[in-house]
């Protein structure tokens, strides 16, 4: 008998329980060396199940890996994706700091769709036409995994290092900006930390969406109208403590600010 969904299932448990009690795991291939790339997604989408059944909706995706630098050190050869929830939304600007662990803080640019998008061979064409408009965005990304130790598959099982994201007020439609020259000044604590532009993330962010749009095909998933999809960091995430302020400044898309407290 194949104990393998049996092992998902226990696997997912544990990342759950993490979750909710705001602790660490080791790392999900020490703890089970034999999951590969499709059993963490399915490790994810139970865990993303059992948050709709406590009464959250889905309210987009979020893209990671979409650096050279990050693939490589990895091991891996392409990005991969987690689940946006709409109580990971921070919408006041301030980010409760006790429902994390260990929360990074990132900017990008976010796609917020006005219809459906579906691979499999969804080209960057495509997505820019699904996008009713761009907008820029600090995600918070956080791990369930002890000290960041994570490899493809324990972020991929850990909802792809998921925690929450705060969205700017600047709505522009993606033919009205170059995506590829829109840069971001990342400051901490009124303090310049580092940039980045979006061609920093695979050449295109609108291609990391149109990957995206493919590889969900693969999972029988389409991209659906309003959601919205964070197409990956622009530059390092920084760790963030409580009373941390971080600011996103982007050439277009104004100021993203949030606040840990």
């Amino acid at each position: 008998m194949d104990a393998k969904p049996e092992r998902i299932q226990k696997m997912a448990g544990l990342l759950d329980t993490a979750l909710h009690q705001r602790q660490v795991i080791e790392p999900v291939v020490e703890l089970d060396p034999g999951l590969d790339v499709d059993d963490a997604y399915a490790v994810q989408m139970i865990n993303v199940a059992r948050e709709l059944e406590r009464g959250a909706a889905v309210s987009g995706k979020k893209i990671g890996l979409t650096s050279t630098a990050m693939r490589t050190m990895l091991g891996v050869n392409e990005p991969d994706y987690g689940h946006l929830l709409d109580t990971m939304a921070v919408t006041d600007g301030r980010a409760p700091i006790d429902r994390l662990i260990q929360p990074k803080a990132e900017g990008e640019i976010a796609f917020v769709l006005k219809h459906d998008l579906a691979g499999p061979d969804a080209t960057l064409e495509d997505a820019l036409a699904a996008t009713d408009y761009v907008v820029g965005a600090i995600e918070i990304v956080d791990s369930r995994v002890r000290d960041w130790k994570i490899g493809l598959i324990d972020t991929v099982a850990d909802n792809a290092s998921s925690g929450l994201y705060v969205l700017g007020n600047r709505h522009i439609r993606p033919d009205e900006l170059v995506l590829t020259d829109e840069c971001m000044q990342l400051f901490k604590n009124s303090e310049w930390v580092n940039a980045g532009c979006g061609a920093d993330v695979m050449g295109h962010p609108a291609l990391c969406v149109a990957w995206l749009a493919n590889k969900l095909h693969r999972y029988g998933v389409t991209l659906k109208r309003g959601e919205v999809v964070l197409s990956g960091a622009l530059s390092a995430a920084l760790p963030a403590r409580r009373g941390d302020r971080f600011e996103a400044v982007f050439n277009k898309l104004g100021t993203v600010a949030v606040e840990f407290v």
